[in-house]
């Protein structure tokens, strides 16, 4: 009996053995799912891991092992994005003979801000605990985007002091909703909505870094409907079998793009051509969409093309135009109601911006960044920038030193792009709540973006909203169109539409026109791979310079979700980990300075703080001062037509409290006449008008500037030899 008892027992055992390996393999892949789902591979390491270290040796069993240790402590933070995770806690499920793995992938998670990130209560005690003391540094932003803020609350948490510098009088940048009100159907019935002007669609929620600041936040998430009717120019519904079959033609010449050009890239590298001329061809190859109708439908797919884009087809990179399709979020297109400005004033919250800071230069050395703003000056150890790409590309902001070759050539090659939107709010919902867009076709093919398509906000914007998209070409005419015209042609399509149907279009109540590329703090609306770009030039624009001084940010520097809410997003969490890295790497080196018996600030290279206040020495005692103007004279000669380094100070009378310092040489005679003139205006006018003299930064005064100052150096400060650098002039 004692030995059936024991068989009994044994087989028992044996069952619940295989039952909770069965278990263990089945939760192994579910958290393995939720790893990809935020960008990590399947069963190798990241860059950012390989680079971290998380391991001595890549591949084999210890690889493994971490992989399901860092996915089973994301997938437990994911399950409960609302605590703040420790590691005594991700310790607990796991066996202390992986201790080692479960420090390692807890730090890297943490600092890379994959968990304990976003807007939960218990999540922002110590972000804001965290950055009080400054300890890891000073960071400056500039910005106060997605990335922006993404990227100061990251750090905030990380340990660094942060103040983030905003040109516009409010957060956000391309994401902004704006409440939009009037009268409704009745007599002193009011109707409101929120209408997001800019980024509006989280496209794809699993993974997707908002949905978890929406369960943070318990904000609901609204699915985007797939029904989306269109209609004929005269108001017809098209036929869905029509529909259904250019859509299938569509995807095929697509394919064969696809096609042509892996074959093209394996016979001759970096080929390239437009996206549109490729399809064109195959159309007119295969004879697609020959009937009106087809081709209208046909151009009403382009349209949606050129809107996913923000691009004519005619620009983007038939190469690389979708390079960022195998990382694209999977799950449900998702609208927030009210709004994406309410996650906007969420992350803004408590963070320290100053509003209405236009930056003008941005200046960096071995000792820190100076950034020039508004006429202020504000100093720290290193510096973001998250500006839009249409900013670097119009040199808004000068960089001192000049930015690599590389980095430029990359902003250049990068497409940015334009979609402008109408949105209207109506006294009521004539059209119908049981849909979330509808399209129109037109039959000139250059018009085809225009209006193309209709969001209908009203089960998530409280009040009758309708959004109307301009895409394409048109999104460019459109910038020049006058407001009374824009609506005039809306109302038109719309009347085509519901006159069929027997109803009645109201005039709206309300309406706002973006042009979003006369923005001067964007001038467009999101980057695109245009011809002769690639993925790698995303990577360009991502990296940091000045040996981990200045860092960039933002949709343009996301190479696998670029042109994204969510890919602004992740950009800050991203940088904020390299300037955290940055930071320690500083700190070793200075450390090992130290302990080798040297100073850690004595390089042979100039940094910023000795440059600028060599140059408030030598201004200290100037040859001649007359209001704002002061004046220092070539040492060497006293001759009249000899050069005088000119200084003018704007917003203060000194750094520290906010001036900004231009410079120009002219003639000593020169300086003799203008110091007769009287006020600082006249003196200005007198410099420009009569001496056509520019003021300009200090690097924009050349060798002959920068051999004038050393001569002044070598006269009055008797400076140290060798303790200059010709690649750091200001």
């Amino acid at each position: 009996m004692d030995e059936i008892i024991e068989m009994q027992i044994n087989e028992t055992n044996s069952r619940n053995r295989k039952r909770m390996k069965g278990d263990l393999a089945k939760e192994v892949d579910v958290e393995a799912m939720i790893a990809i789902s935020v960008g990590f591979p399947v069963d190798s390491l990241t860059e950012e891991e390989i680079e971290y270290n998380v391991i001595p040796l890549l591949g084999g069993v210890e690889q493994t092992n971490y992989i399901v240790v860092r996915n089973h402590i994301l997938a437990r933070w994911r399950s409960n994005v609302s605590t703040w995770l420790t590691r005594d806690h991700a310790l607990e499920s796991i066996r202390s003979e992986h201790r080692g793995l479960v420090n390692v992938a807890y730090s890297f998670l943490l600092e890379h801000g994959y968990i304990n990130f976003g807007l939960a209560a218990p999540i922002k005690d110590v972000c804001l605990s965290s950055g009080e003391g400054g300890e890891k540094g000073n960071v400056i932003i500039v910005g106060a985007g997605l990335a922006g803020l993404a990227a100061a609350r990251h750090l905030m948490l990380l340990g660094f002091k942060v103040l983030v510098l905003e040109g516009r009088k409010r957060p956000g940048g391309r994401v902004r909703t704006r409440k939009m009100s009037g009268k409704g159907k009745s007599d002193g019935e009011e109707v409101v909505a929120a209408a997001d002007l800019g980024g509006s669609v989280l496209t794809g929620i699993n993974g997707n870094p908002f949905g978890v600041l929406a369960r943070q936040l318990g904000f609901p998430l609204h699915k985007v409907r797939d029904i989306c009717p269109l209609y004929l120019p005269d108001g017809k519904t098209v036929d869905s079998e029509v529909d259904s079959r250019v859509e299938v033609s569509f995807n095929r010449l697509l394919d064969k793009v696809c096609k042509l050009r892996e074959a093209m890239l394996e016979e001759v590298n970096c080929v390239d051509v437009s996206l549109g001329s490729a399809l064109e061809a195959f159309r007119r190859t295969y004879e697609v969409a020959e009937d009106s109708q087809e081709r209208m439908l046909l151009n009403w797919h382009l349209a949606n093309l050129e809107y996913a884009n923000a691009s004519l087809l005619s620009d983007l990179s038939m190469a690389f135009w979708d390079q960022d399709d195998p990382y694209e979020m999977g799950g449900d297109h998702c609208f927030i109601p009210g709004g994406n400005g309410r996650f906007i004033r969420a992350l803004a919250d408590d963070l320290p911006i100053i509003y209405d800071r236009t930056v003008q230069r941005i200046q960096y050395g071995s000792d820190g960044v100076i950034v020039f703003a508004g006429g202020q000056v504000f100093r720290g150890d290193m510096v973001l920038c998250t500006v839009p790409l249409g900013v670097l590309k119009r040199e808004s902001i000068e960089f001192v030193p000049e930015l690599p070759l590389a980095k430029r050539e990359a902003i250049q090659r990068i497409g940015f792009g334009l979609l402008n939107k109408v949105a209207m709010l109506f006294p009521y919902d004539f059209w119908g709540g049981g849909i979330d867009t509808f399209g129109h076709l037109t039959e000139d093919s250059s018009m085809r973006g225009e209006f193309f398509l209709f969001y209908s906000y009203s089960s998530v914007s409280g009040g009758p909203l309708l959004v109307a998209l301009v895409a394409g070409e048109s999104a460019v005419k459109f910038e020049s169109m006058s407001p009374v015209d824009a609506v005039g042609r809306v109302l038109d399509i719309l009347k085509s539409i519901f006159a069929r149907k027997g109803i009645q279009v109201p005039n709206p109540v309300q309406v706002v026109c973006t042009r979003w590329g006369k923005d001067k703090f964007t001038y467009g609306s999101y980057s695109y791979v245009a011809i002769g770009a690639s993925g790698d030039d995303y990577d360009v624009l991502a990296e940091s310079v000045g040996d981990g001084r200045v860092f960039f940010a933002g949709e343009a520097t996301n190479r696998r979700y670029p042109a994204t809410m969510h890919g602004a997003f992740l950009s800050g969490l991203r940088e904020a980990a390299n300037i955290l890295r940055a930071a320690n790497k500083r700190s070793l080196v200075a450390k090992e300075k130290l302990n080798n018996g040297r100073e850690a600030n004595n390089d042979k290279e100039m940094n910023i703080t000795e440059e600028i206040d060599d140059l408030d020495k030598l201004f200290q005692t100037p040859d001649m001062s007359f209001g704002s103007f002061l004046v220092l004279f070539d040492p060497r000669s006293t001759d009249l037509d000899t050069a005088a380094l000119l200084r003018v100070g704007f917003g203060g009378n000194h750094v520290a409290s906010g001036v900004l310092y231009l410079y120009c040489l002219i003639p000593r005679k020169q300086v003799m006449e203008l110091s007769q003139v009287e006020g600082d205006g006249n003196r200005m006018r007198m410099l420009s008008s009569n001496y056509g003299v520019k003021l300009v930064g200090r690097k924009s005064l050349g060798s002959v500037g920068e051999d004038l100052i050393d001569s002044m150096k070598a006269a009055r400060l008797n400076p140290v030899e060798g303790t200059t650098n010709a690649a750091l002039q200001t």
